[in-house]
């Protein structure tokens, strides 16, 4: 039985759909925007603390790592204390990430310092990340109007591109008026905000939370079991785990490439990682509607890797020639596939799970498609250290997602 076939109505939550889903797509905004702040800003931070840039890929694989324990985990969290209160902790992780960084000293006077930049903030940061998904999912399966499950969750995946877009295009401009630690302060501030705003609902979403979940080993392993027997869940999290991987190497680099090796400046690179992330919002929304109304989901994910396999093709092809909307145009093709499919495959994840276990099961799929996440930045920046160039990168991981998309236009469903 699948939670679709179950699911109450929103008003079994004593709050409306619209109210969750507000509430949901806020979190994931601050998440977002928190976790891409330090990849934006770091030509700044780099320069700063006398570090190479590349090492961007070392931090973005250890917030994953973090987000791939604790979303495993989540499920007996969420169970426990309900999707909000999770929320909100995991909000004040990522905002206390952030700070980590914003103070981090000079690592040639402090050598320590570079261990707590590299590893200490960007862990914390993951715990709070890899739960916040999942906790939306318990929340809008029991919610979101079957009719509409793919569109639902793909308006809240939106926060993830503008939570993006919004660090692309404010982080810069403040980094260059009052520095780079400053902006840092402002985003770990502003998840204070949400937590706090977040409170007034948490009564009426947590209302299905079981203080006595057990957090035993066997609850916390137990939705993995669950996904791998799954053949369907099986194949919505490898394609997660590919999809996810282009798409956090097309946000971890693409403002470091436009602006060390094509030469734009920081507020040009970041504004391309804006238009990215506004064509992704724009997918993220438009992609739910088709995959609800027209387009099988499957197929709709097997088109959106093969489009985004393209994109990653053409960005390699950047050079000074370029005119600046050209470069736009591709930037804003790019993020509505590889950054816009996000939602159809959470719609189908929690259409397909047991009843009431929506969390669990998106958390258990969100451990391998964070696998994804972990492995291709540094590979990503293994690729530009031996080449000494970023275009393999965009070529290489391009390459995975269009034969993903392949394979699901015109392989079977099990």
């Amino acid at each position: 039985m699948t939670g679709a076939g179950s699911r109450p109505p929103a008003r079994a939550l004593g709050g409306s759909a619209a109210v969750a889903l507000v509430v949901t797509l806020a979190i994931q905004v601050y998440t977002s925007l928190a976790a891409t702040a330090t990849m934006v800003l770091v030509p700044e931070i780099a320069r700063d603390l006398a570090l190479p840039a590349t090492l961007i890929g070392l931090f973005v694989g250890l917030v994953y790592a973090g987000s791939m324990a604790a979303g495993l985990a989540s499920g007996a969290f969420i169970g426990r204390y309900g999707a909000i209160r999770v929320s909100q902790v995991c909000v004040l992780f990522c905002a206390a990430g952030i700070a980590l960084v914003a103070t981090t000293a000079s690592v040639a006077a402090v050598p320590a310092a570079l261990l707590a930049l590299l590893v200490g903030a960007p862990v914390v940061m993951g715990w709070g990340y890899g739960p916040i998904t999942p906790a939306s999912s318990q929340v809008l399966a029991r919610t979101a109007p079957p009719s509409q499950m793919a569109l639902t969750f793909s308006i809240k995946q939106t926060g993830v591109p503008v939570g993006a877009a919004l660090a692309g295009a404010a982080l810069p401009a403040i980094a260059l008026a009052w520095g780079w630690r400053n902006a840092l302060w402002a985003v770990a501030l502003a998840g204070i905000a949400v937590a706090i705003v977040a409170q007034p609902t948490r009564r009426a979403l947590d209302a299905d939370r079981d203080p006595t979940q057990s957090l035993s080993l066997a609850s916390l392993v137990g939705p993995l079991r669950l996904v791998l027997s799954t053949p369907v869940l099986v194949e919505l999290a490898l394609t997660a785990l590919v999809y996810a991987a282009m798409q956090v190497c097309l946000m971890s680099y693409l403002v470091v490439y436009l602006n060390g090796a094509l030469g734009f400046s920081l507020v040009l690179a970041g504004l391309g990682l804006t238009v990215a992330n506004i064509g992704g919002i724009v997918g993220r929304i438009g992609w739910g509607m088709v995959a609800d109304r027209h387009v099988p989901p499957r197929r709709l994910l097997g088109l959106l890797g093969l489009a985004a396999g393209a994109g990653a093709g053409v960005t390699a092809t950047f050079g000074p020639g370029w005119p600046l909307p050209a470069v736009l145009a591709v930037c804003a093709a790019f993020g509505a596939t590889a950054i816009g499919w996000n939602g159809v495959q959470l719609a189908e994840v929690a259409r397909h799970a047991p009843a009431g276990r929506a969390g669990a099961v998106t958390g258990a799929v969100s451990f391998v498609t964070f696998g994804g996440v972990v492995v291709g930045p540094p590979t990503f920046a293994l690729l530009a250290a031996v080449t000494g160039s970023y275009r393999v990168g965009f070529v290489a991981f391009g390459s995975l997602s269009a034969l993903l998309g392949l394979r699901l236009l015109f392989s079977r469903s099990r």
